[in-house]
């Protein structure tokens, strides 16, 4: 299961070094709209269909997930301009949307089935998270390997993918199901229903991950170009290395921090955070390479640790049954915070100098991940047996 997680994510961030690419095909500039058209995919199935694992079963929305991301694949293979990179990349976020809340909770039932014992551990999570970010680093780093020593790179790329996701299709239908199919059929399907008290709790977590997710998107859907106008690389395969870098220090944050008790991985996120984007700026005023992939590790193993705090609390605030419809929302939330700011830093980079145009960015995510991080450290979601601060609402 975290395999076809890791793979489907990295179909997911495969075109970053591939943009030029595309940009030179179909004739067009415009690199956030390709980008965002994944992230529409992507948050109209977390909020259409992210809960419905809670009533349907993990496996049966999970192997849809990975049909959706072939499709999508055999798209973009086979309608070569911008329209079907559009409907591919939308498809593509469809199928994003559907593992991601699903997979997360797939997992934690999946080892509590496995282990009983060990009901608090926090692996299930650690191995969830790694999953997730670090399939959005090696996307970019096979991607840009391709481009880089292989013919037809955008037709080639998607061919490893295509056969990656049906490999992991066939062993996810070995996988067992973990929810129970014979619920009374009087009980409506829950969404969304958090804790008594968790509201805040969850505004707090689904602000970090927004905060986390914005410089990966930035560095997802221009990093290539910012590598190229300011930098001066044209290497499709350090642009993917530059994304790699980035999502996989988030991955390698968790993997090494994630056992840390929750306020420090959020202290130790909300320093490094700010550093890594600070350095982003001043390897732009200063262009330096390797400041540069500095930078992006940097700013990446934050954003992992704001991130992986940013799940468990949502988690911690949903109640059992609605766990994935939570996380699902959680992800609309992660996942706008992903391509919003990215649109609207194309938007200021019109008006200004990329150099300015980064700090601006900078300062504002820095701020905001700081307050987040305050606001998810100070709030705690009420244990069982404490008095309810207010009764709990379905949405």
């Amino acid at each position: 299961m975290a395999v076809a997680f890791t793979v489907l994510m990295a179909f997911g961030t495969a075109p970053t070094p591939l943009w030029p690419l595309y940009e030179a095909r179909d004739h067009f500039t415009t690199v956030t709209v390709a980008y965002a058209s994944m992230v529409v995919g992507a948050a109209a199935a977390f909020l259409g269909l992210g809960h419905l694992s809670d009533r349907l079963g993990r496996r049966r929305i999970i192997v849809p997930a990975l049909l959706v991301g072939i499709v999508a694949s055999v798209v973009l293979m086979a309608w070569r301009d911008l329209p079907g990179l559009l409907a591919g990349r939308i498809l593509n976020g469809v199928g994003l949307g559907l593992m991601a809340s699903t997979a997360t909770t797939y997992l934690h039932d999946l080892h509590h089935e496995a282990r009983p014992e060990r009901s608090g551990s926090v692996l299930p999570g650690i191995v969830a998270t790694a999953a997730n970010l670090g399939g959005l680093a090696l996307g970019p780093l096979v991607a840009g390997a391709v481009a880089q020593w292989l013919p037809a790179p955008l037709i080639t790329a998607q061919a490893i993918f295509t056969l990656a996701m049906a490999v992991c299709l066939a062993l996810v239908l070995s996988t067992p199901e973990t929810v129970d199919l014979e619920l009374p059929a009087a009980e409506p399907p829950s969404r969304f229903v958090l804790r008594p008290g968790g509201g805040r709790t969850f505004g707090a977590a689904g602000a970090l991950g927004a905060f986390a997710f914005a410089i990966l998107g930035l560095i997802s859907s221009l990093g290539a170009s910012v590598l190229h106008g300011t930098l001066h690389t044209d290497s499709h395969l350090v642009a993917g290395l530059a994304a790699f870098l980035m999502f996989g220090s988030a991955a390698a944050g968790q993997l090494v921090l994630g056992r840390l008790p929750l306020p420090r991985v959020l202290t130790v996120g909300a320093v490094v955070f700010p550093v890594g984007l600070a350095l982003c700026a001043v390897a732009l005023y200063h262009p330096a390479l390797w400041l540069y992939l500095v930078a992006v590790s940097l700013s990446g193993a934050g954003s992992g640790l704001l991130f992986k705090g940013g799940v468990e609390r949502a988690v911690s605030v949903a109640e059992p049954a609605s766990r994935a419809g939570v996380l699902a929302v959680f992800f609309v939330v992660a996942y706008l915070g992903m391509g919003l700011p990215s649109v609207l830093f194309s938007i200021a980079l019109r008006h200004f100098a990329v150099q300015t145009a980064m700090i601006g960015f900078a300062a504002v995510l820095s701020c905001g991940a700081v307050v987040s991080v305050v606001l998810a450290s100070r709030d705690r979601a009420p244990g069982p047996g404490e008095l309810p601060a207010q009764p709990a609402r379905p949405s």
